[in-house]
């Protein structure tokens, strides 16, 4: 039987989403309890793989496993043996062609930056970035993100594709605390980290909207940006 499984977890307390040998990950916890759970190797598949840091409101796994076993039952029995930081929110059955990865329809990023002063409680879940940003020119320059792109600009690493589709980019500003939230098809290699890291250039006035949006159309930046930190990062949500 497969099923679909979304979880939360605290990113801080892992060294990501893959399995690692010698490391703690999501996938290897929830591999190792699985595992005892059916009795029998568990190999489990994610929407997507979390860097080390980066935290999950909403990520989506699938698995197979061989006992009968309901729903709720499973549920209570993962959550009652995982780390406490991780948690089951929600599992259905699902077909056997079903992959968490693959059919994947949208995908929801947010990003949280402190604007204010430096938070040591706030460290491993919020930027804290500590300057007022010019928040009406991010915005501006954010809609050149939206629609069809290759993002190569803001991908790490080589990939044979780096085409996507971005739905939506949302700002909210609540007090101290700006979040970014971006709603789309898919998310390569620290591409929203990259992102967020150019719209600080345009919030820092240091690059204009224009080049901003000559960045993106160019596929080569000669302007260097950062990749904010994972510890701000968090998956909020997957549809299929």
């Amino acid at each position: 039987m497969r099923y679909l499984m979304t979880i939360s977890y605290d990113g801080s307390k892992y060294y990501g989403f893959q399995k690692l040998n010698d490391k703690k990950s999501i996938q290897g916890e929830l591999e190792r309890v699985l595992s005892k759970i059916n009795k029998r190797e568990v190999f489990v598949k994610g929407a997507g793989r979390t860097d080390r840091g980066v935290h999950a409101y909403g990520q989506c796994v699938h698995f197979d496993l061989d006992i009968n076993i309901s729903v709720d039952g499973l549920i209570k029995a993962v959550n009652s043996m995982i780390d406490k930081y991780i948690h089951v929110l929600d599992c259905k059955i699902v077909s056997s062609d079903f992959h968490a990865r693959f059919l994947v329809k949208e995908k929801k990023y947010k990003y949280i930056i402190n604007t204010g002063k430096f938070n040591p409680i706030l460290e491993d879940y919020v930027y804290n970035y500590n300057n007022e940003l010019n928040i009406t020119n991010m915005k501006r320059a954010s809609k050149y993100l939206i629609g069809k792109h290759s993002f190569k600009v803001f991908v790490s690493g080589d990939r044979d594709n780096y085409n996507s589709e971005i739905f939506k980019v949302i700002f909210n500003k609540d007090k101290d605390f700006l979040s970014i939230t971006f709603v789309g098809k898919s998310f390569y290699r620290y591409m929203v980290r990259n992102m967020v890291g150019a719209l600080i250039l345009v919030g820092k006035n240091k690059i204009s909207v224009d080049e901003f949006k000559n960045m993106l159309d160019s596929d080569d930046s000669k302007y260097t940006y950062m990749t904010v930190p994972a510890n701000g990062l968090y998956l909020e949500s997957v549809r299929y």
